[in-house]
């Protein structure tokens, strides 16, 4: 597939290929904290990191009316979240270097994955048979690793020495990768086979300002990403093209989640601690 390496021509592309949409107030600001991260949408509710406090994951109803959903152990604080098909949430515990996991239909925690070597898993995708994959960003050092977790709770290291990486996801036939390396301003694109291995990375996309975020497919395979500091989400095809323009109330998105049916997505604003959502096509 030809990648597409968007540079100083991406001003240009964002006028001839869409026209943007705005967002509106979900959850109101400071309802959650500056942490505000991970959004997934699951049975009508939408769940979020950093409600109130710093440790905690809130819930938010269809109204917008967020409450405490649980508080973390042990000093953890959580980033990206995702349900398994079985209705357990997984959740990146960056302070302890854990993917822990709360069971269906309880409110215990448990460690799901520790791996002492891990920076501090950040976001995760979530495949069909439930096998994670985690980003793991080393801020300081402005380098990242990719990690696999597998449904045993084992972790498998796909690759080190990459950029700052931060948002990843994977596309409804598991067939596809992304990953993006926040402070290069990269997105990556890379193969699944059956197996779940990794394989033909290439550059979908790269630009030549601002941070990127959270990322998560569409059902009809497009990327949609959370530009940090430019306040859009932008959409992007498999192809590498923006598709569309997506304005924010805030500059600082972190992550993006879709409802059901795809014709919502939430987005988690970071200096606000609220959540917008866009009326998606």
């Amino acid at each position: 597939m030809k990648a597409m390496i968007c540079g100083l021509s991406c001003a240009a592309l964002f006028s001839a290929t869409s026209i943007a949409q705005h967002s509106k107030e979900f959850v109101p600001d400071n309802v959650f904290t500056q942490g505000v991260e991970g959004p997934v949408f699951y049975k009508q509710h939408l769940y979020a990191v950093n409600f109130a406090d710093q440790g905690t994951i809130g819930k938010v109803d269809n109204n917008g009316k967020a409450s405490l959903f649980l508080k973390l152990p042990n000093d953890s604080v959580g980033n990206g979240l995702q349900f398994d098909g079985q209705g357990n949430l997984n959740i990146a515990d960056y302070v302890n270097h854990n993917i822990l996991k709360v069971p269906a239909n309880s409110k215990s925690v448990e460690v799901f994955a520790h791996n002492k070597t891990m920076n501090q898993p950040n976001d995760i995708a979530i495949t069909k048979r439930g096998v994670l994959f985690a980003s793991d960003p080393n801020w300081a050092d402005a380098t990242g690793k990719l990690w696999r977790i597998n449904t045993d709770g084992s972790t498998q290291l796909l690759e080190e020495n990459m950029g700052t990486t931060n948002g990843v996801a994977v596309n409804n036939s598991n067939s596809k990768l992304y990953v993006n390396e926040s402070v290069q301003r990269i997105i990556w694109q890379y193969d699944l086979d059956s197996e779940l291995n990794i394989s033909n990375k290439q550059p979908l996309i790269t630009f030549d300002d601002h941070g990127m975020d959270g990322m998560r497919v569409d059902n009809q395979g497009n990327l949609y990403v959370a530009r940090y500091g430019a306040g859009v989400i932008l959409k992007i095809s498999p192809a590498g093209k923006i598709l569309q323009t997506y304005t924010l109330t805030g500059q600082h998105p972190t992550n993006v989640a879709f409802n059901d049916q795809q014709t919502k997505l939430f987005v988690t604003m970071q200096k606000r601690g609220a959540i917008e959502v866009i009326n998606v096509e």
